[in-house]
């Protein structure tokens, strides 16, 4: 299956775009992650996630001004509930129903959209109730500024008690293979049909896992990370990949893991690497 239908309704293609890593400043660079942005939509990407906290909104203009007017069938997800403190201009979570509100529609206008398809908090803040966090996302689902709600690094309790409060459409949490700390919300997501994103999806550990990822790679005449990418999207249906990078022949890796078939034995070998020390 290529496919997931987050919400239940809206279909996207598993393995999507991360865009964290473009590089937001003017020059070369920028232009660079222009071209690797266009060629993702390009070869069929239509899952790309930013976040307001990328560069304070630049992450969230540059895919705007790389990509505007959306092609149909481009879901770009963003994320709230990270802001700048003062005097010190440190990032800290700030989930007070004031910050998400002005949050979400700084991110309208810099995406140049009426609504955001998919609204994800970035964090939970354990200094705001979690009813008030989730309320206002839910109260600006019902104005109809976001379409769906996401939330990310949470555990199966904290995921529990929104769903209380309003439907999950995704969960962004840190998971890959070497690092399944998140299994369990992993497999609550699956129970529920709840999308799974999973930040890092691509990430080595001891040298010793490593040589049995490599050797798998090389039998499947793959790249290590295209094999970490495929081991993602055969472990679990509802896992969305959402693999980073700022150049386009990596872009083109990434995306060819999804053609990529592992037998069962080498998914076995896989399955039971060790977790890193």
């Amino acid at each position: 299956m290529t496919s997931f239908p987050i919400g239940g309704d809206l279909d996207v293609r598993r393995l999507g775009f991360g865009a964290m890593q473009l590089p937001t400043e003017p020059g070369a660079a920028r232009e660079t992650s222009f071209a690797v942005v266009r060629r993702a939509v390009r070869l069929g990407v239509t899952l790309i996630d930013t976040a307001y906290m990328y560069g304070g909104g630049a992450n969230e203009e540059l895919l705007a001004e790389a990509l505007y007017p959306y092609p149909d069938g481009l879901l770009i997800t963003t994320k709230v509930g990270v802001a700048r403190s003062s005097p010190s201009d440190e990032w800290k979570l700030d989930g007070r129903p004031a910050v998400l509100r002005d949050q979400v529609e700084q991110a309208l206008r810099r995406l140049r959209v009426e609504r955001i398809e998919l609204l994800q908090l970035h964090r939970i803040d354990p200094e705001t109730p979690l009813a008030d966090q989730i309320g206002t996302l839910r109260d600006l689902r019902t104005e109809g500024k976001i379409g769906r709600i996401g939330l990310s690094e949470v555990t199966v309790d904290e995921l529990g008690r929104a769903r209380g409060i309003v439907d999950i459409a995704s969960v962004q949490n840190r998971y890959n293979l070497l690092d399944r700390e998140h299994e369990p919300v992993l497999a609550a997501c699956e129970a529920a049909g709840i999308a799974f994103l999973p930040w890092r999806p691509v990430a080595w550990g001891k040298s010793g896992a490593r040589a049995e990822i490599a050797a798998v790679a090389a039998e499947a005449e793959a790249t290590p990370t295209q094999i970490a990418l495929a081991w993602l999207l055969g472990h679990s249906p509802v896992i969305l990949p959402i693999p980073g990078t700022a150049r386009v022949d990596h872009l083109e890796e990434n995306l060819a893991a999804e053609r990529l078939r592992l037998t069962p034995a080498q998914r076995d070998r896989l399955d039971r690497l060790p977790a890193p020390e």
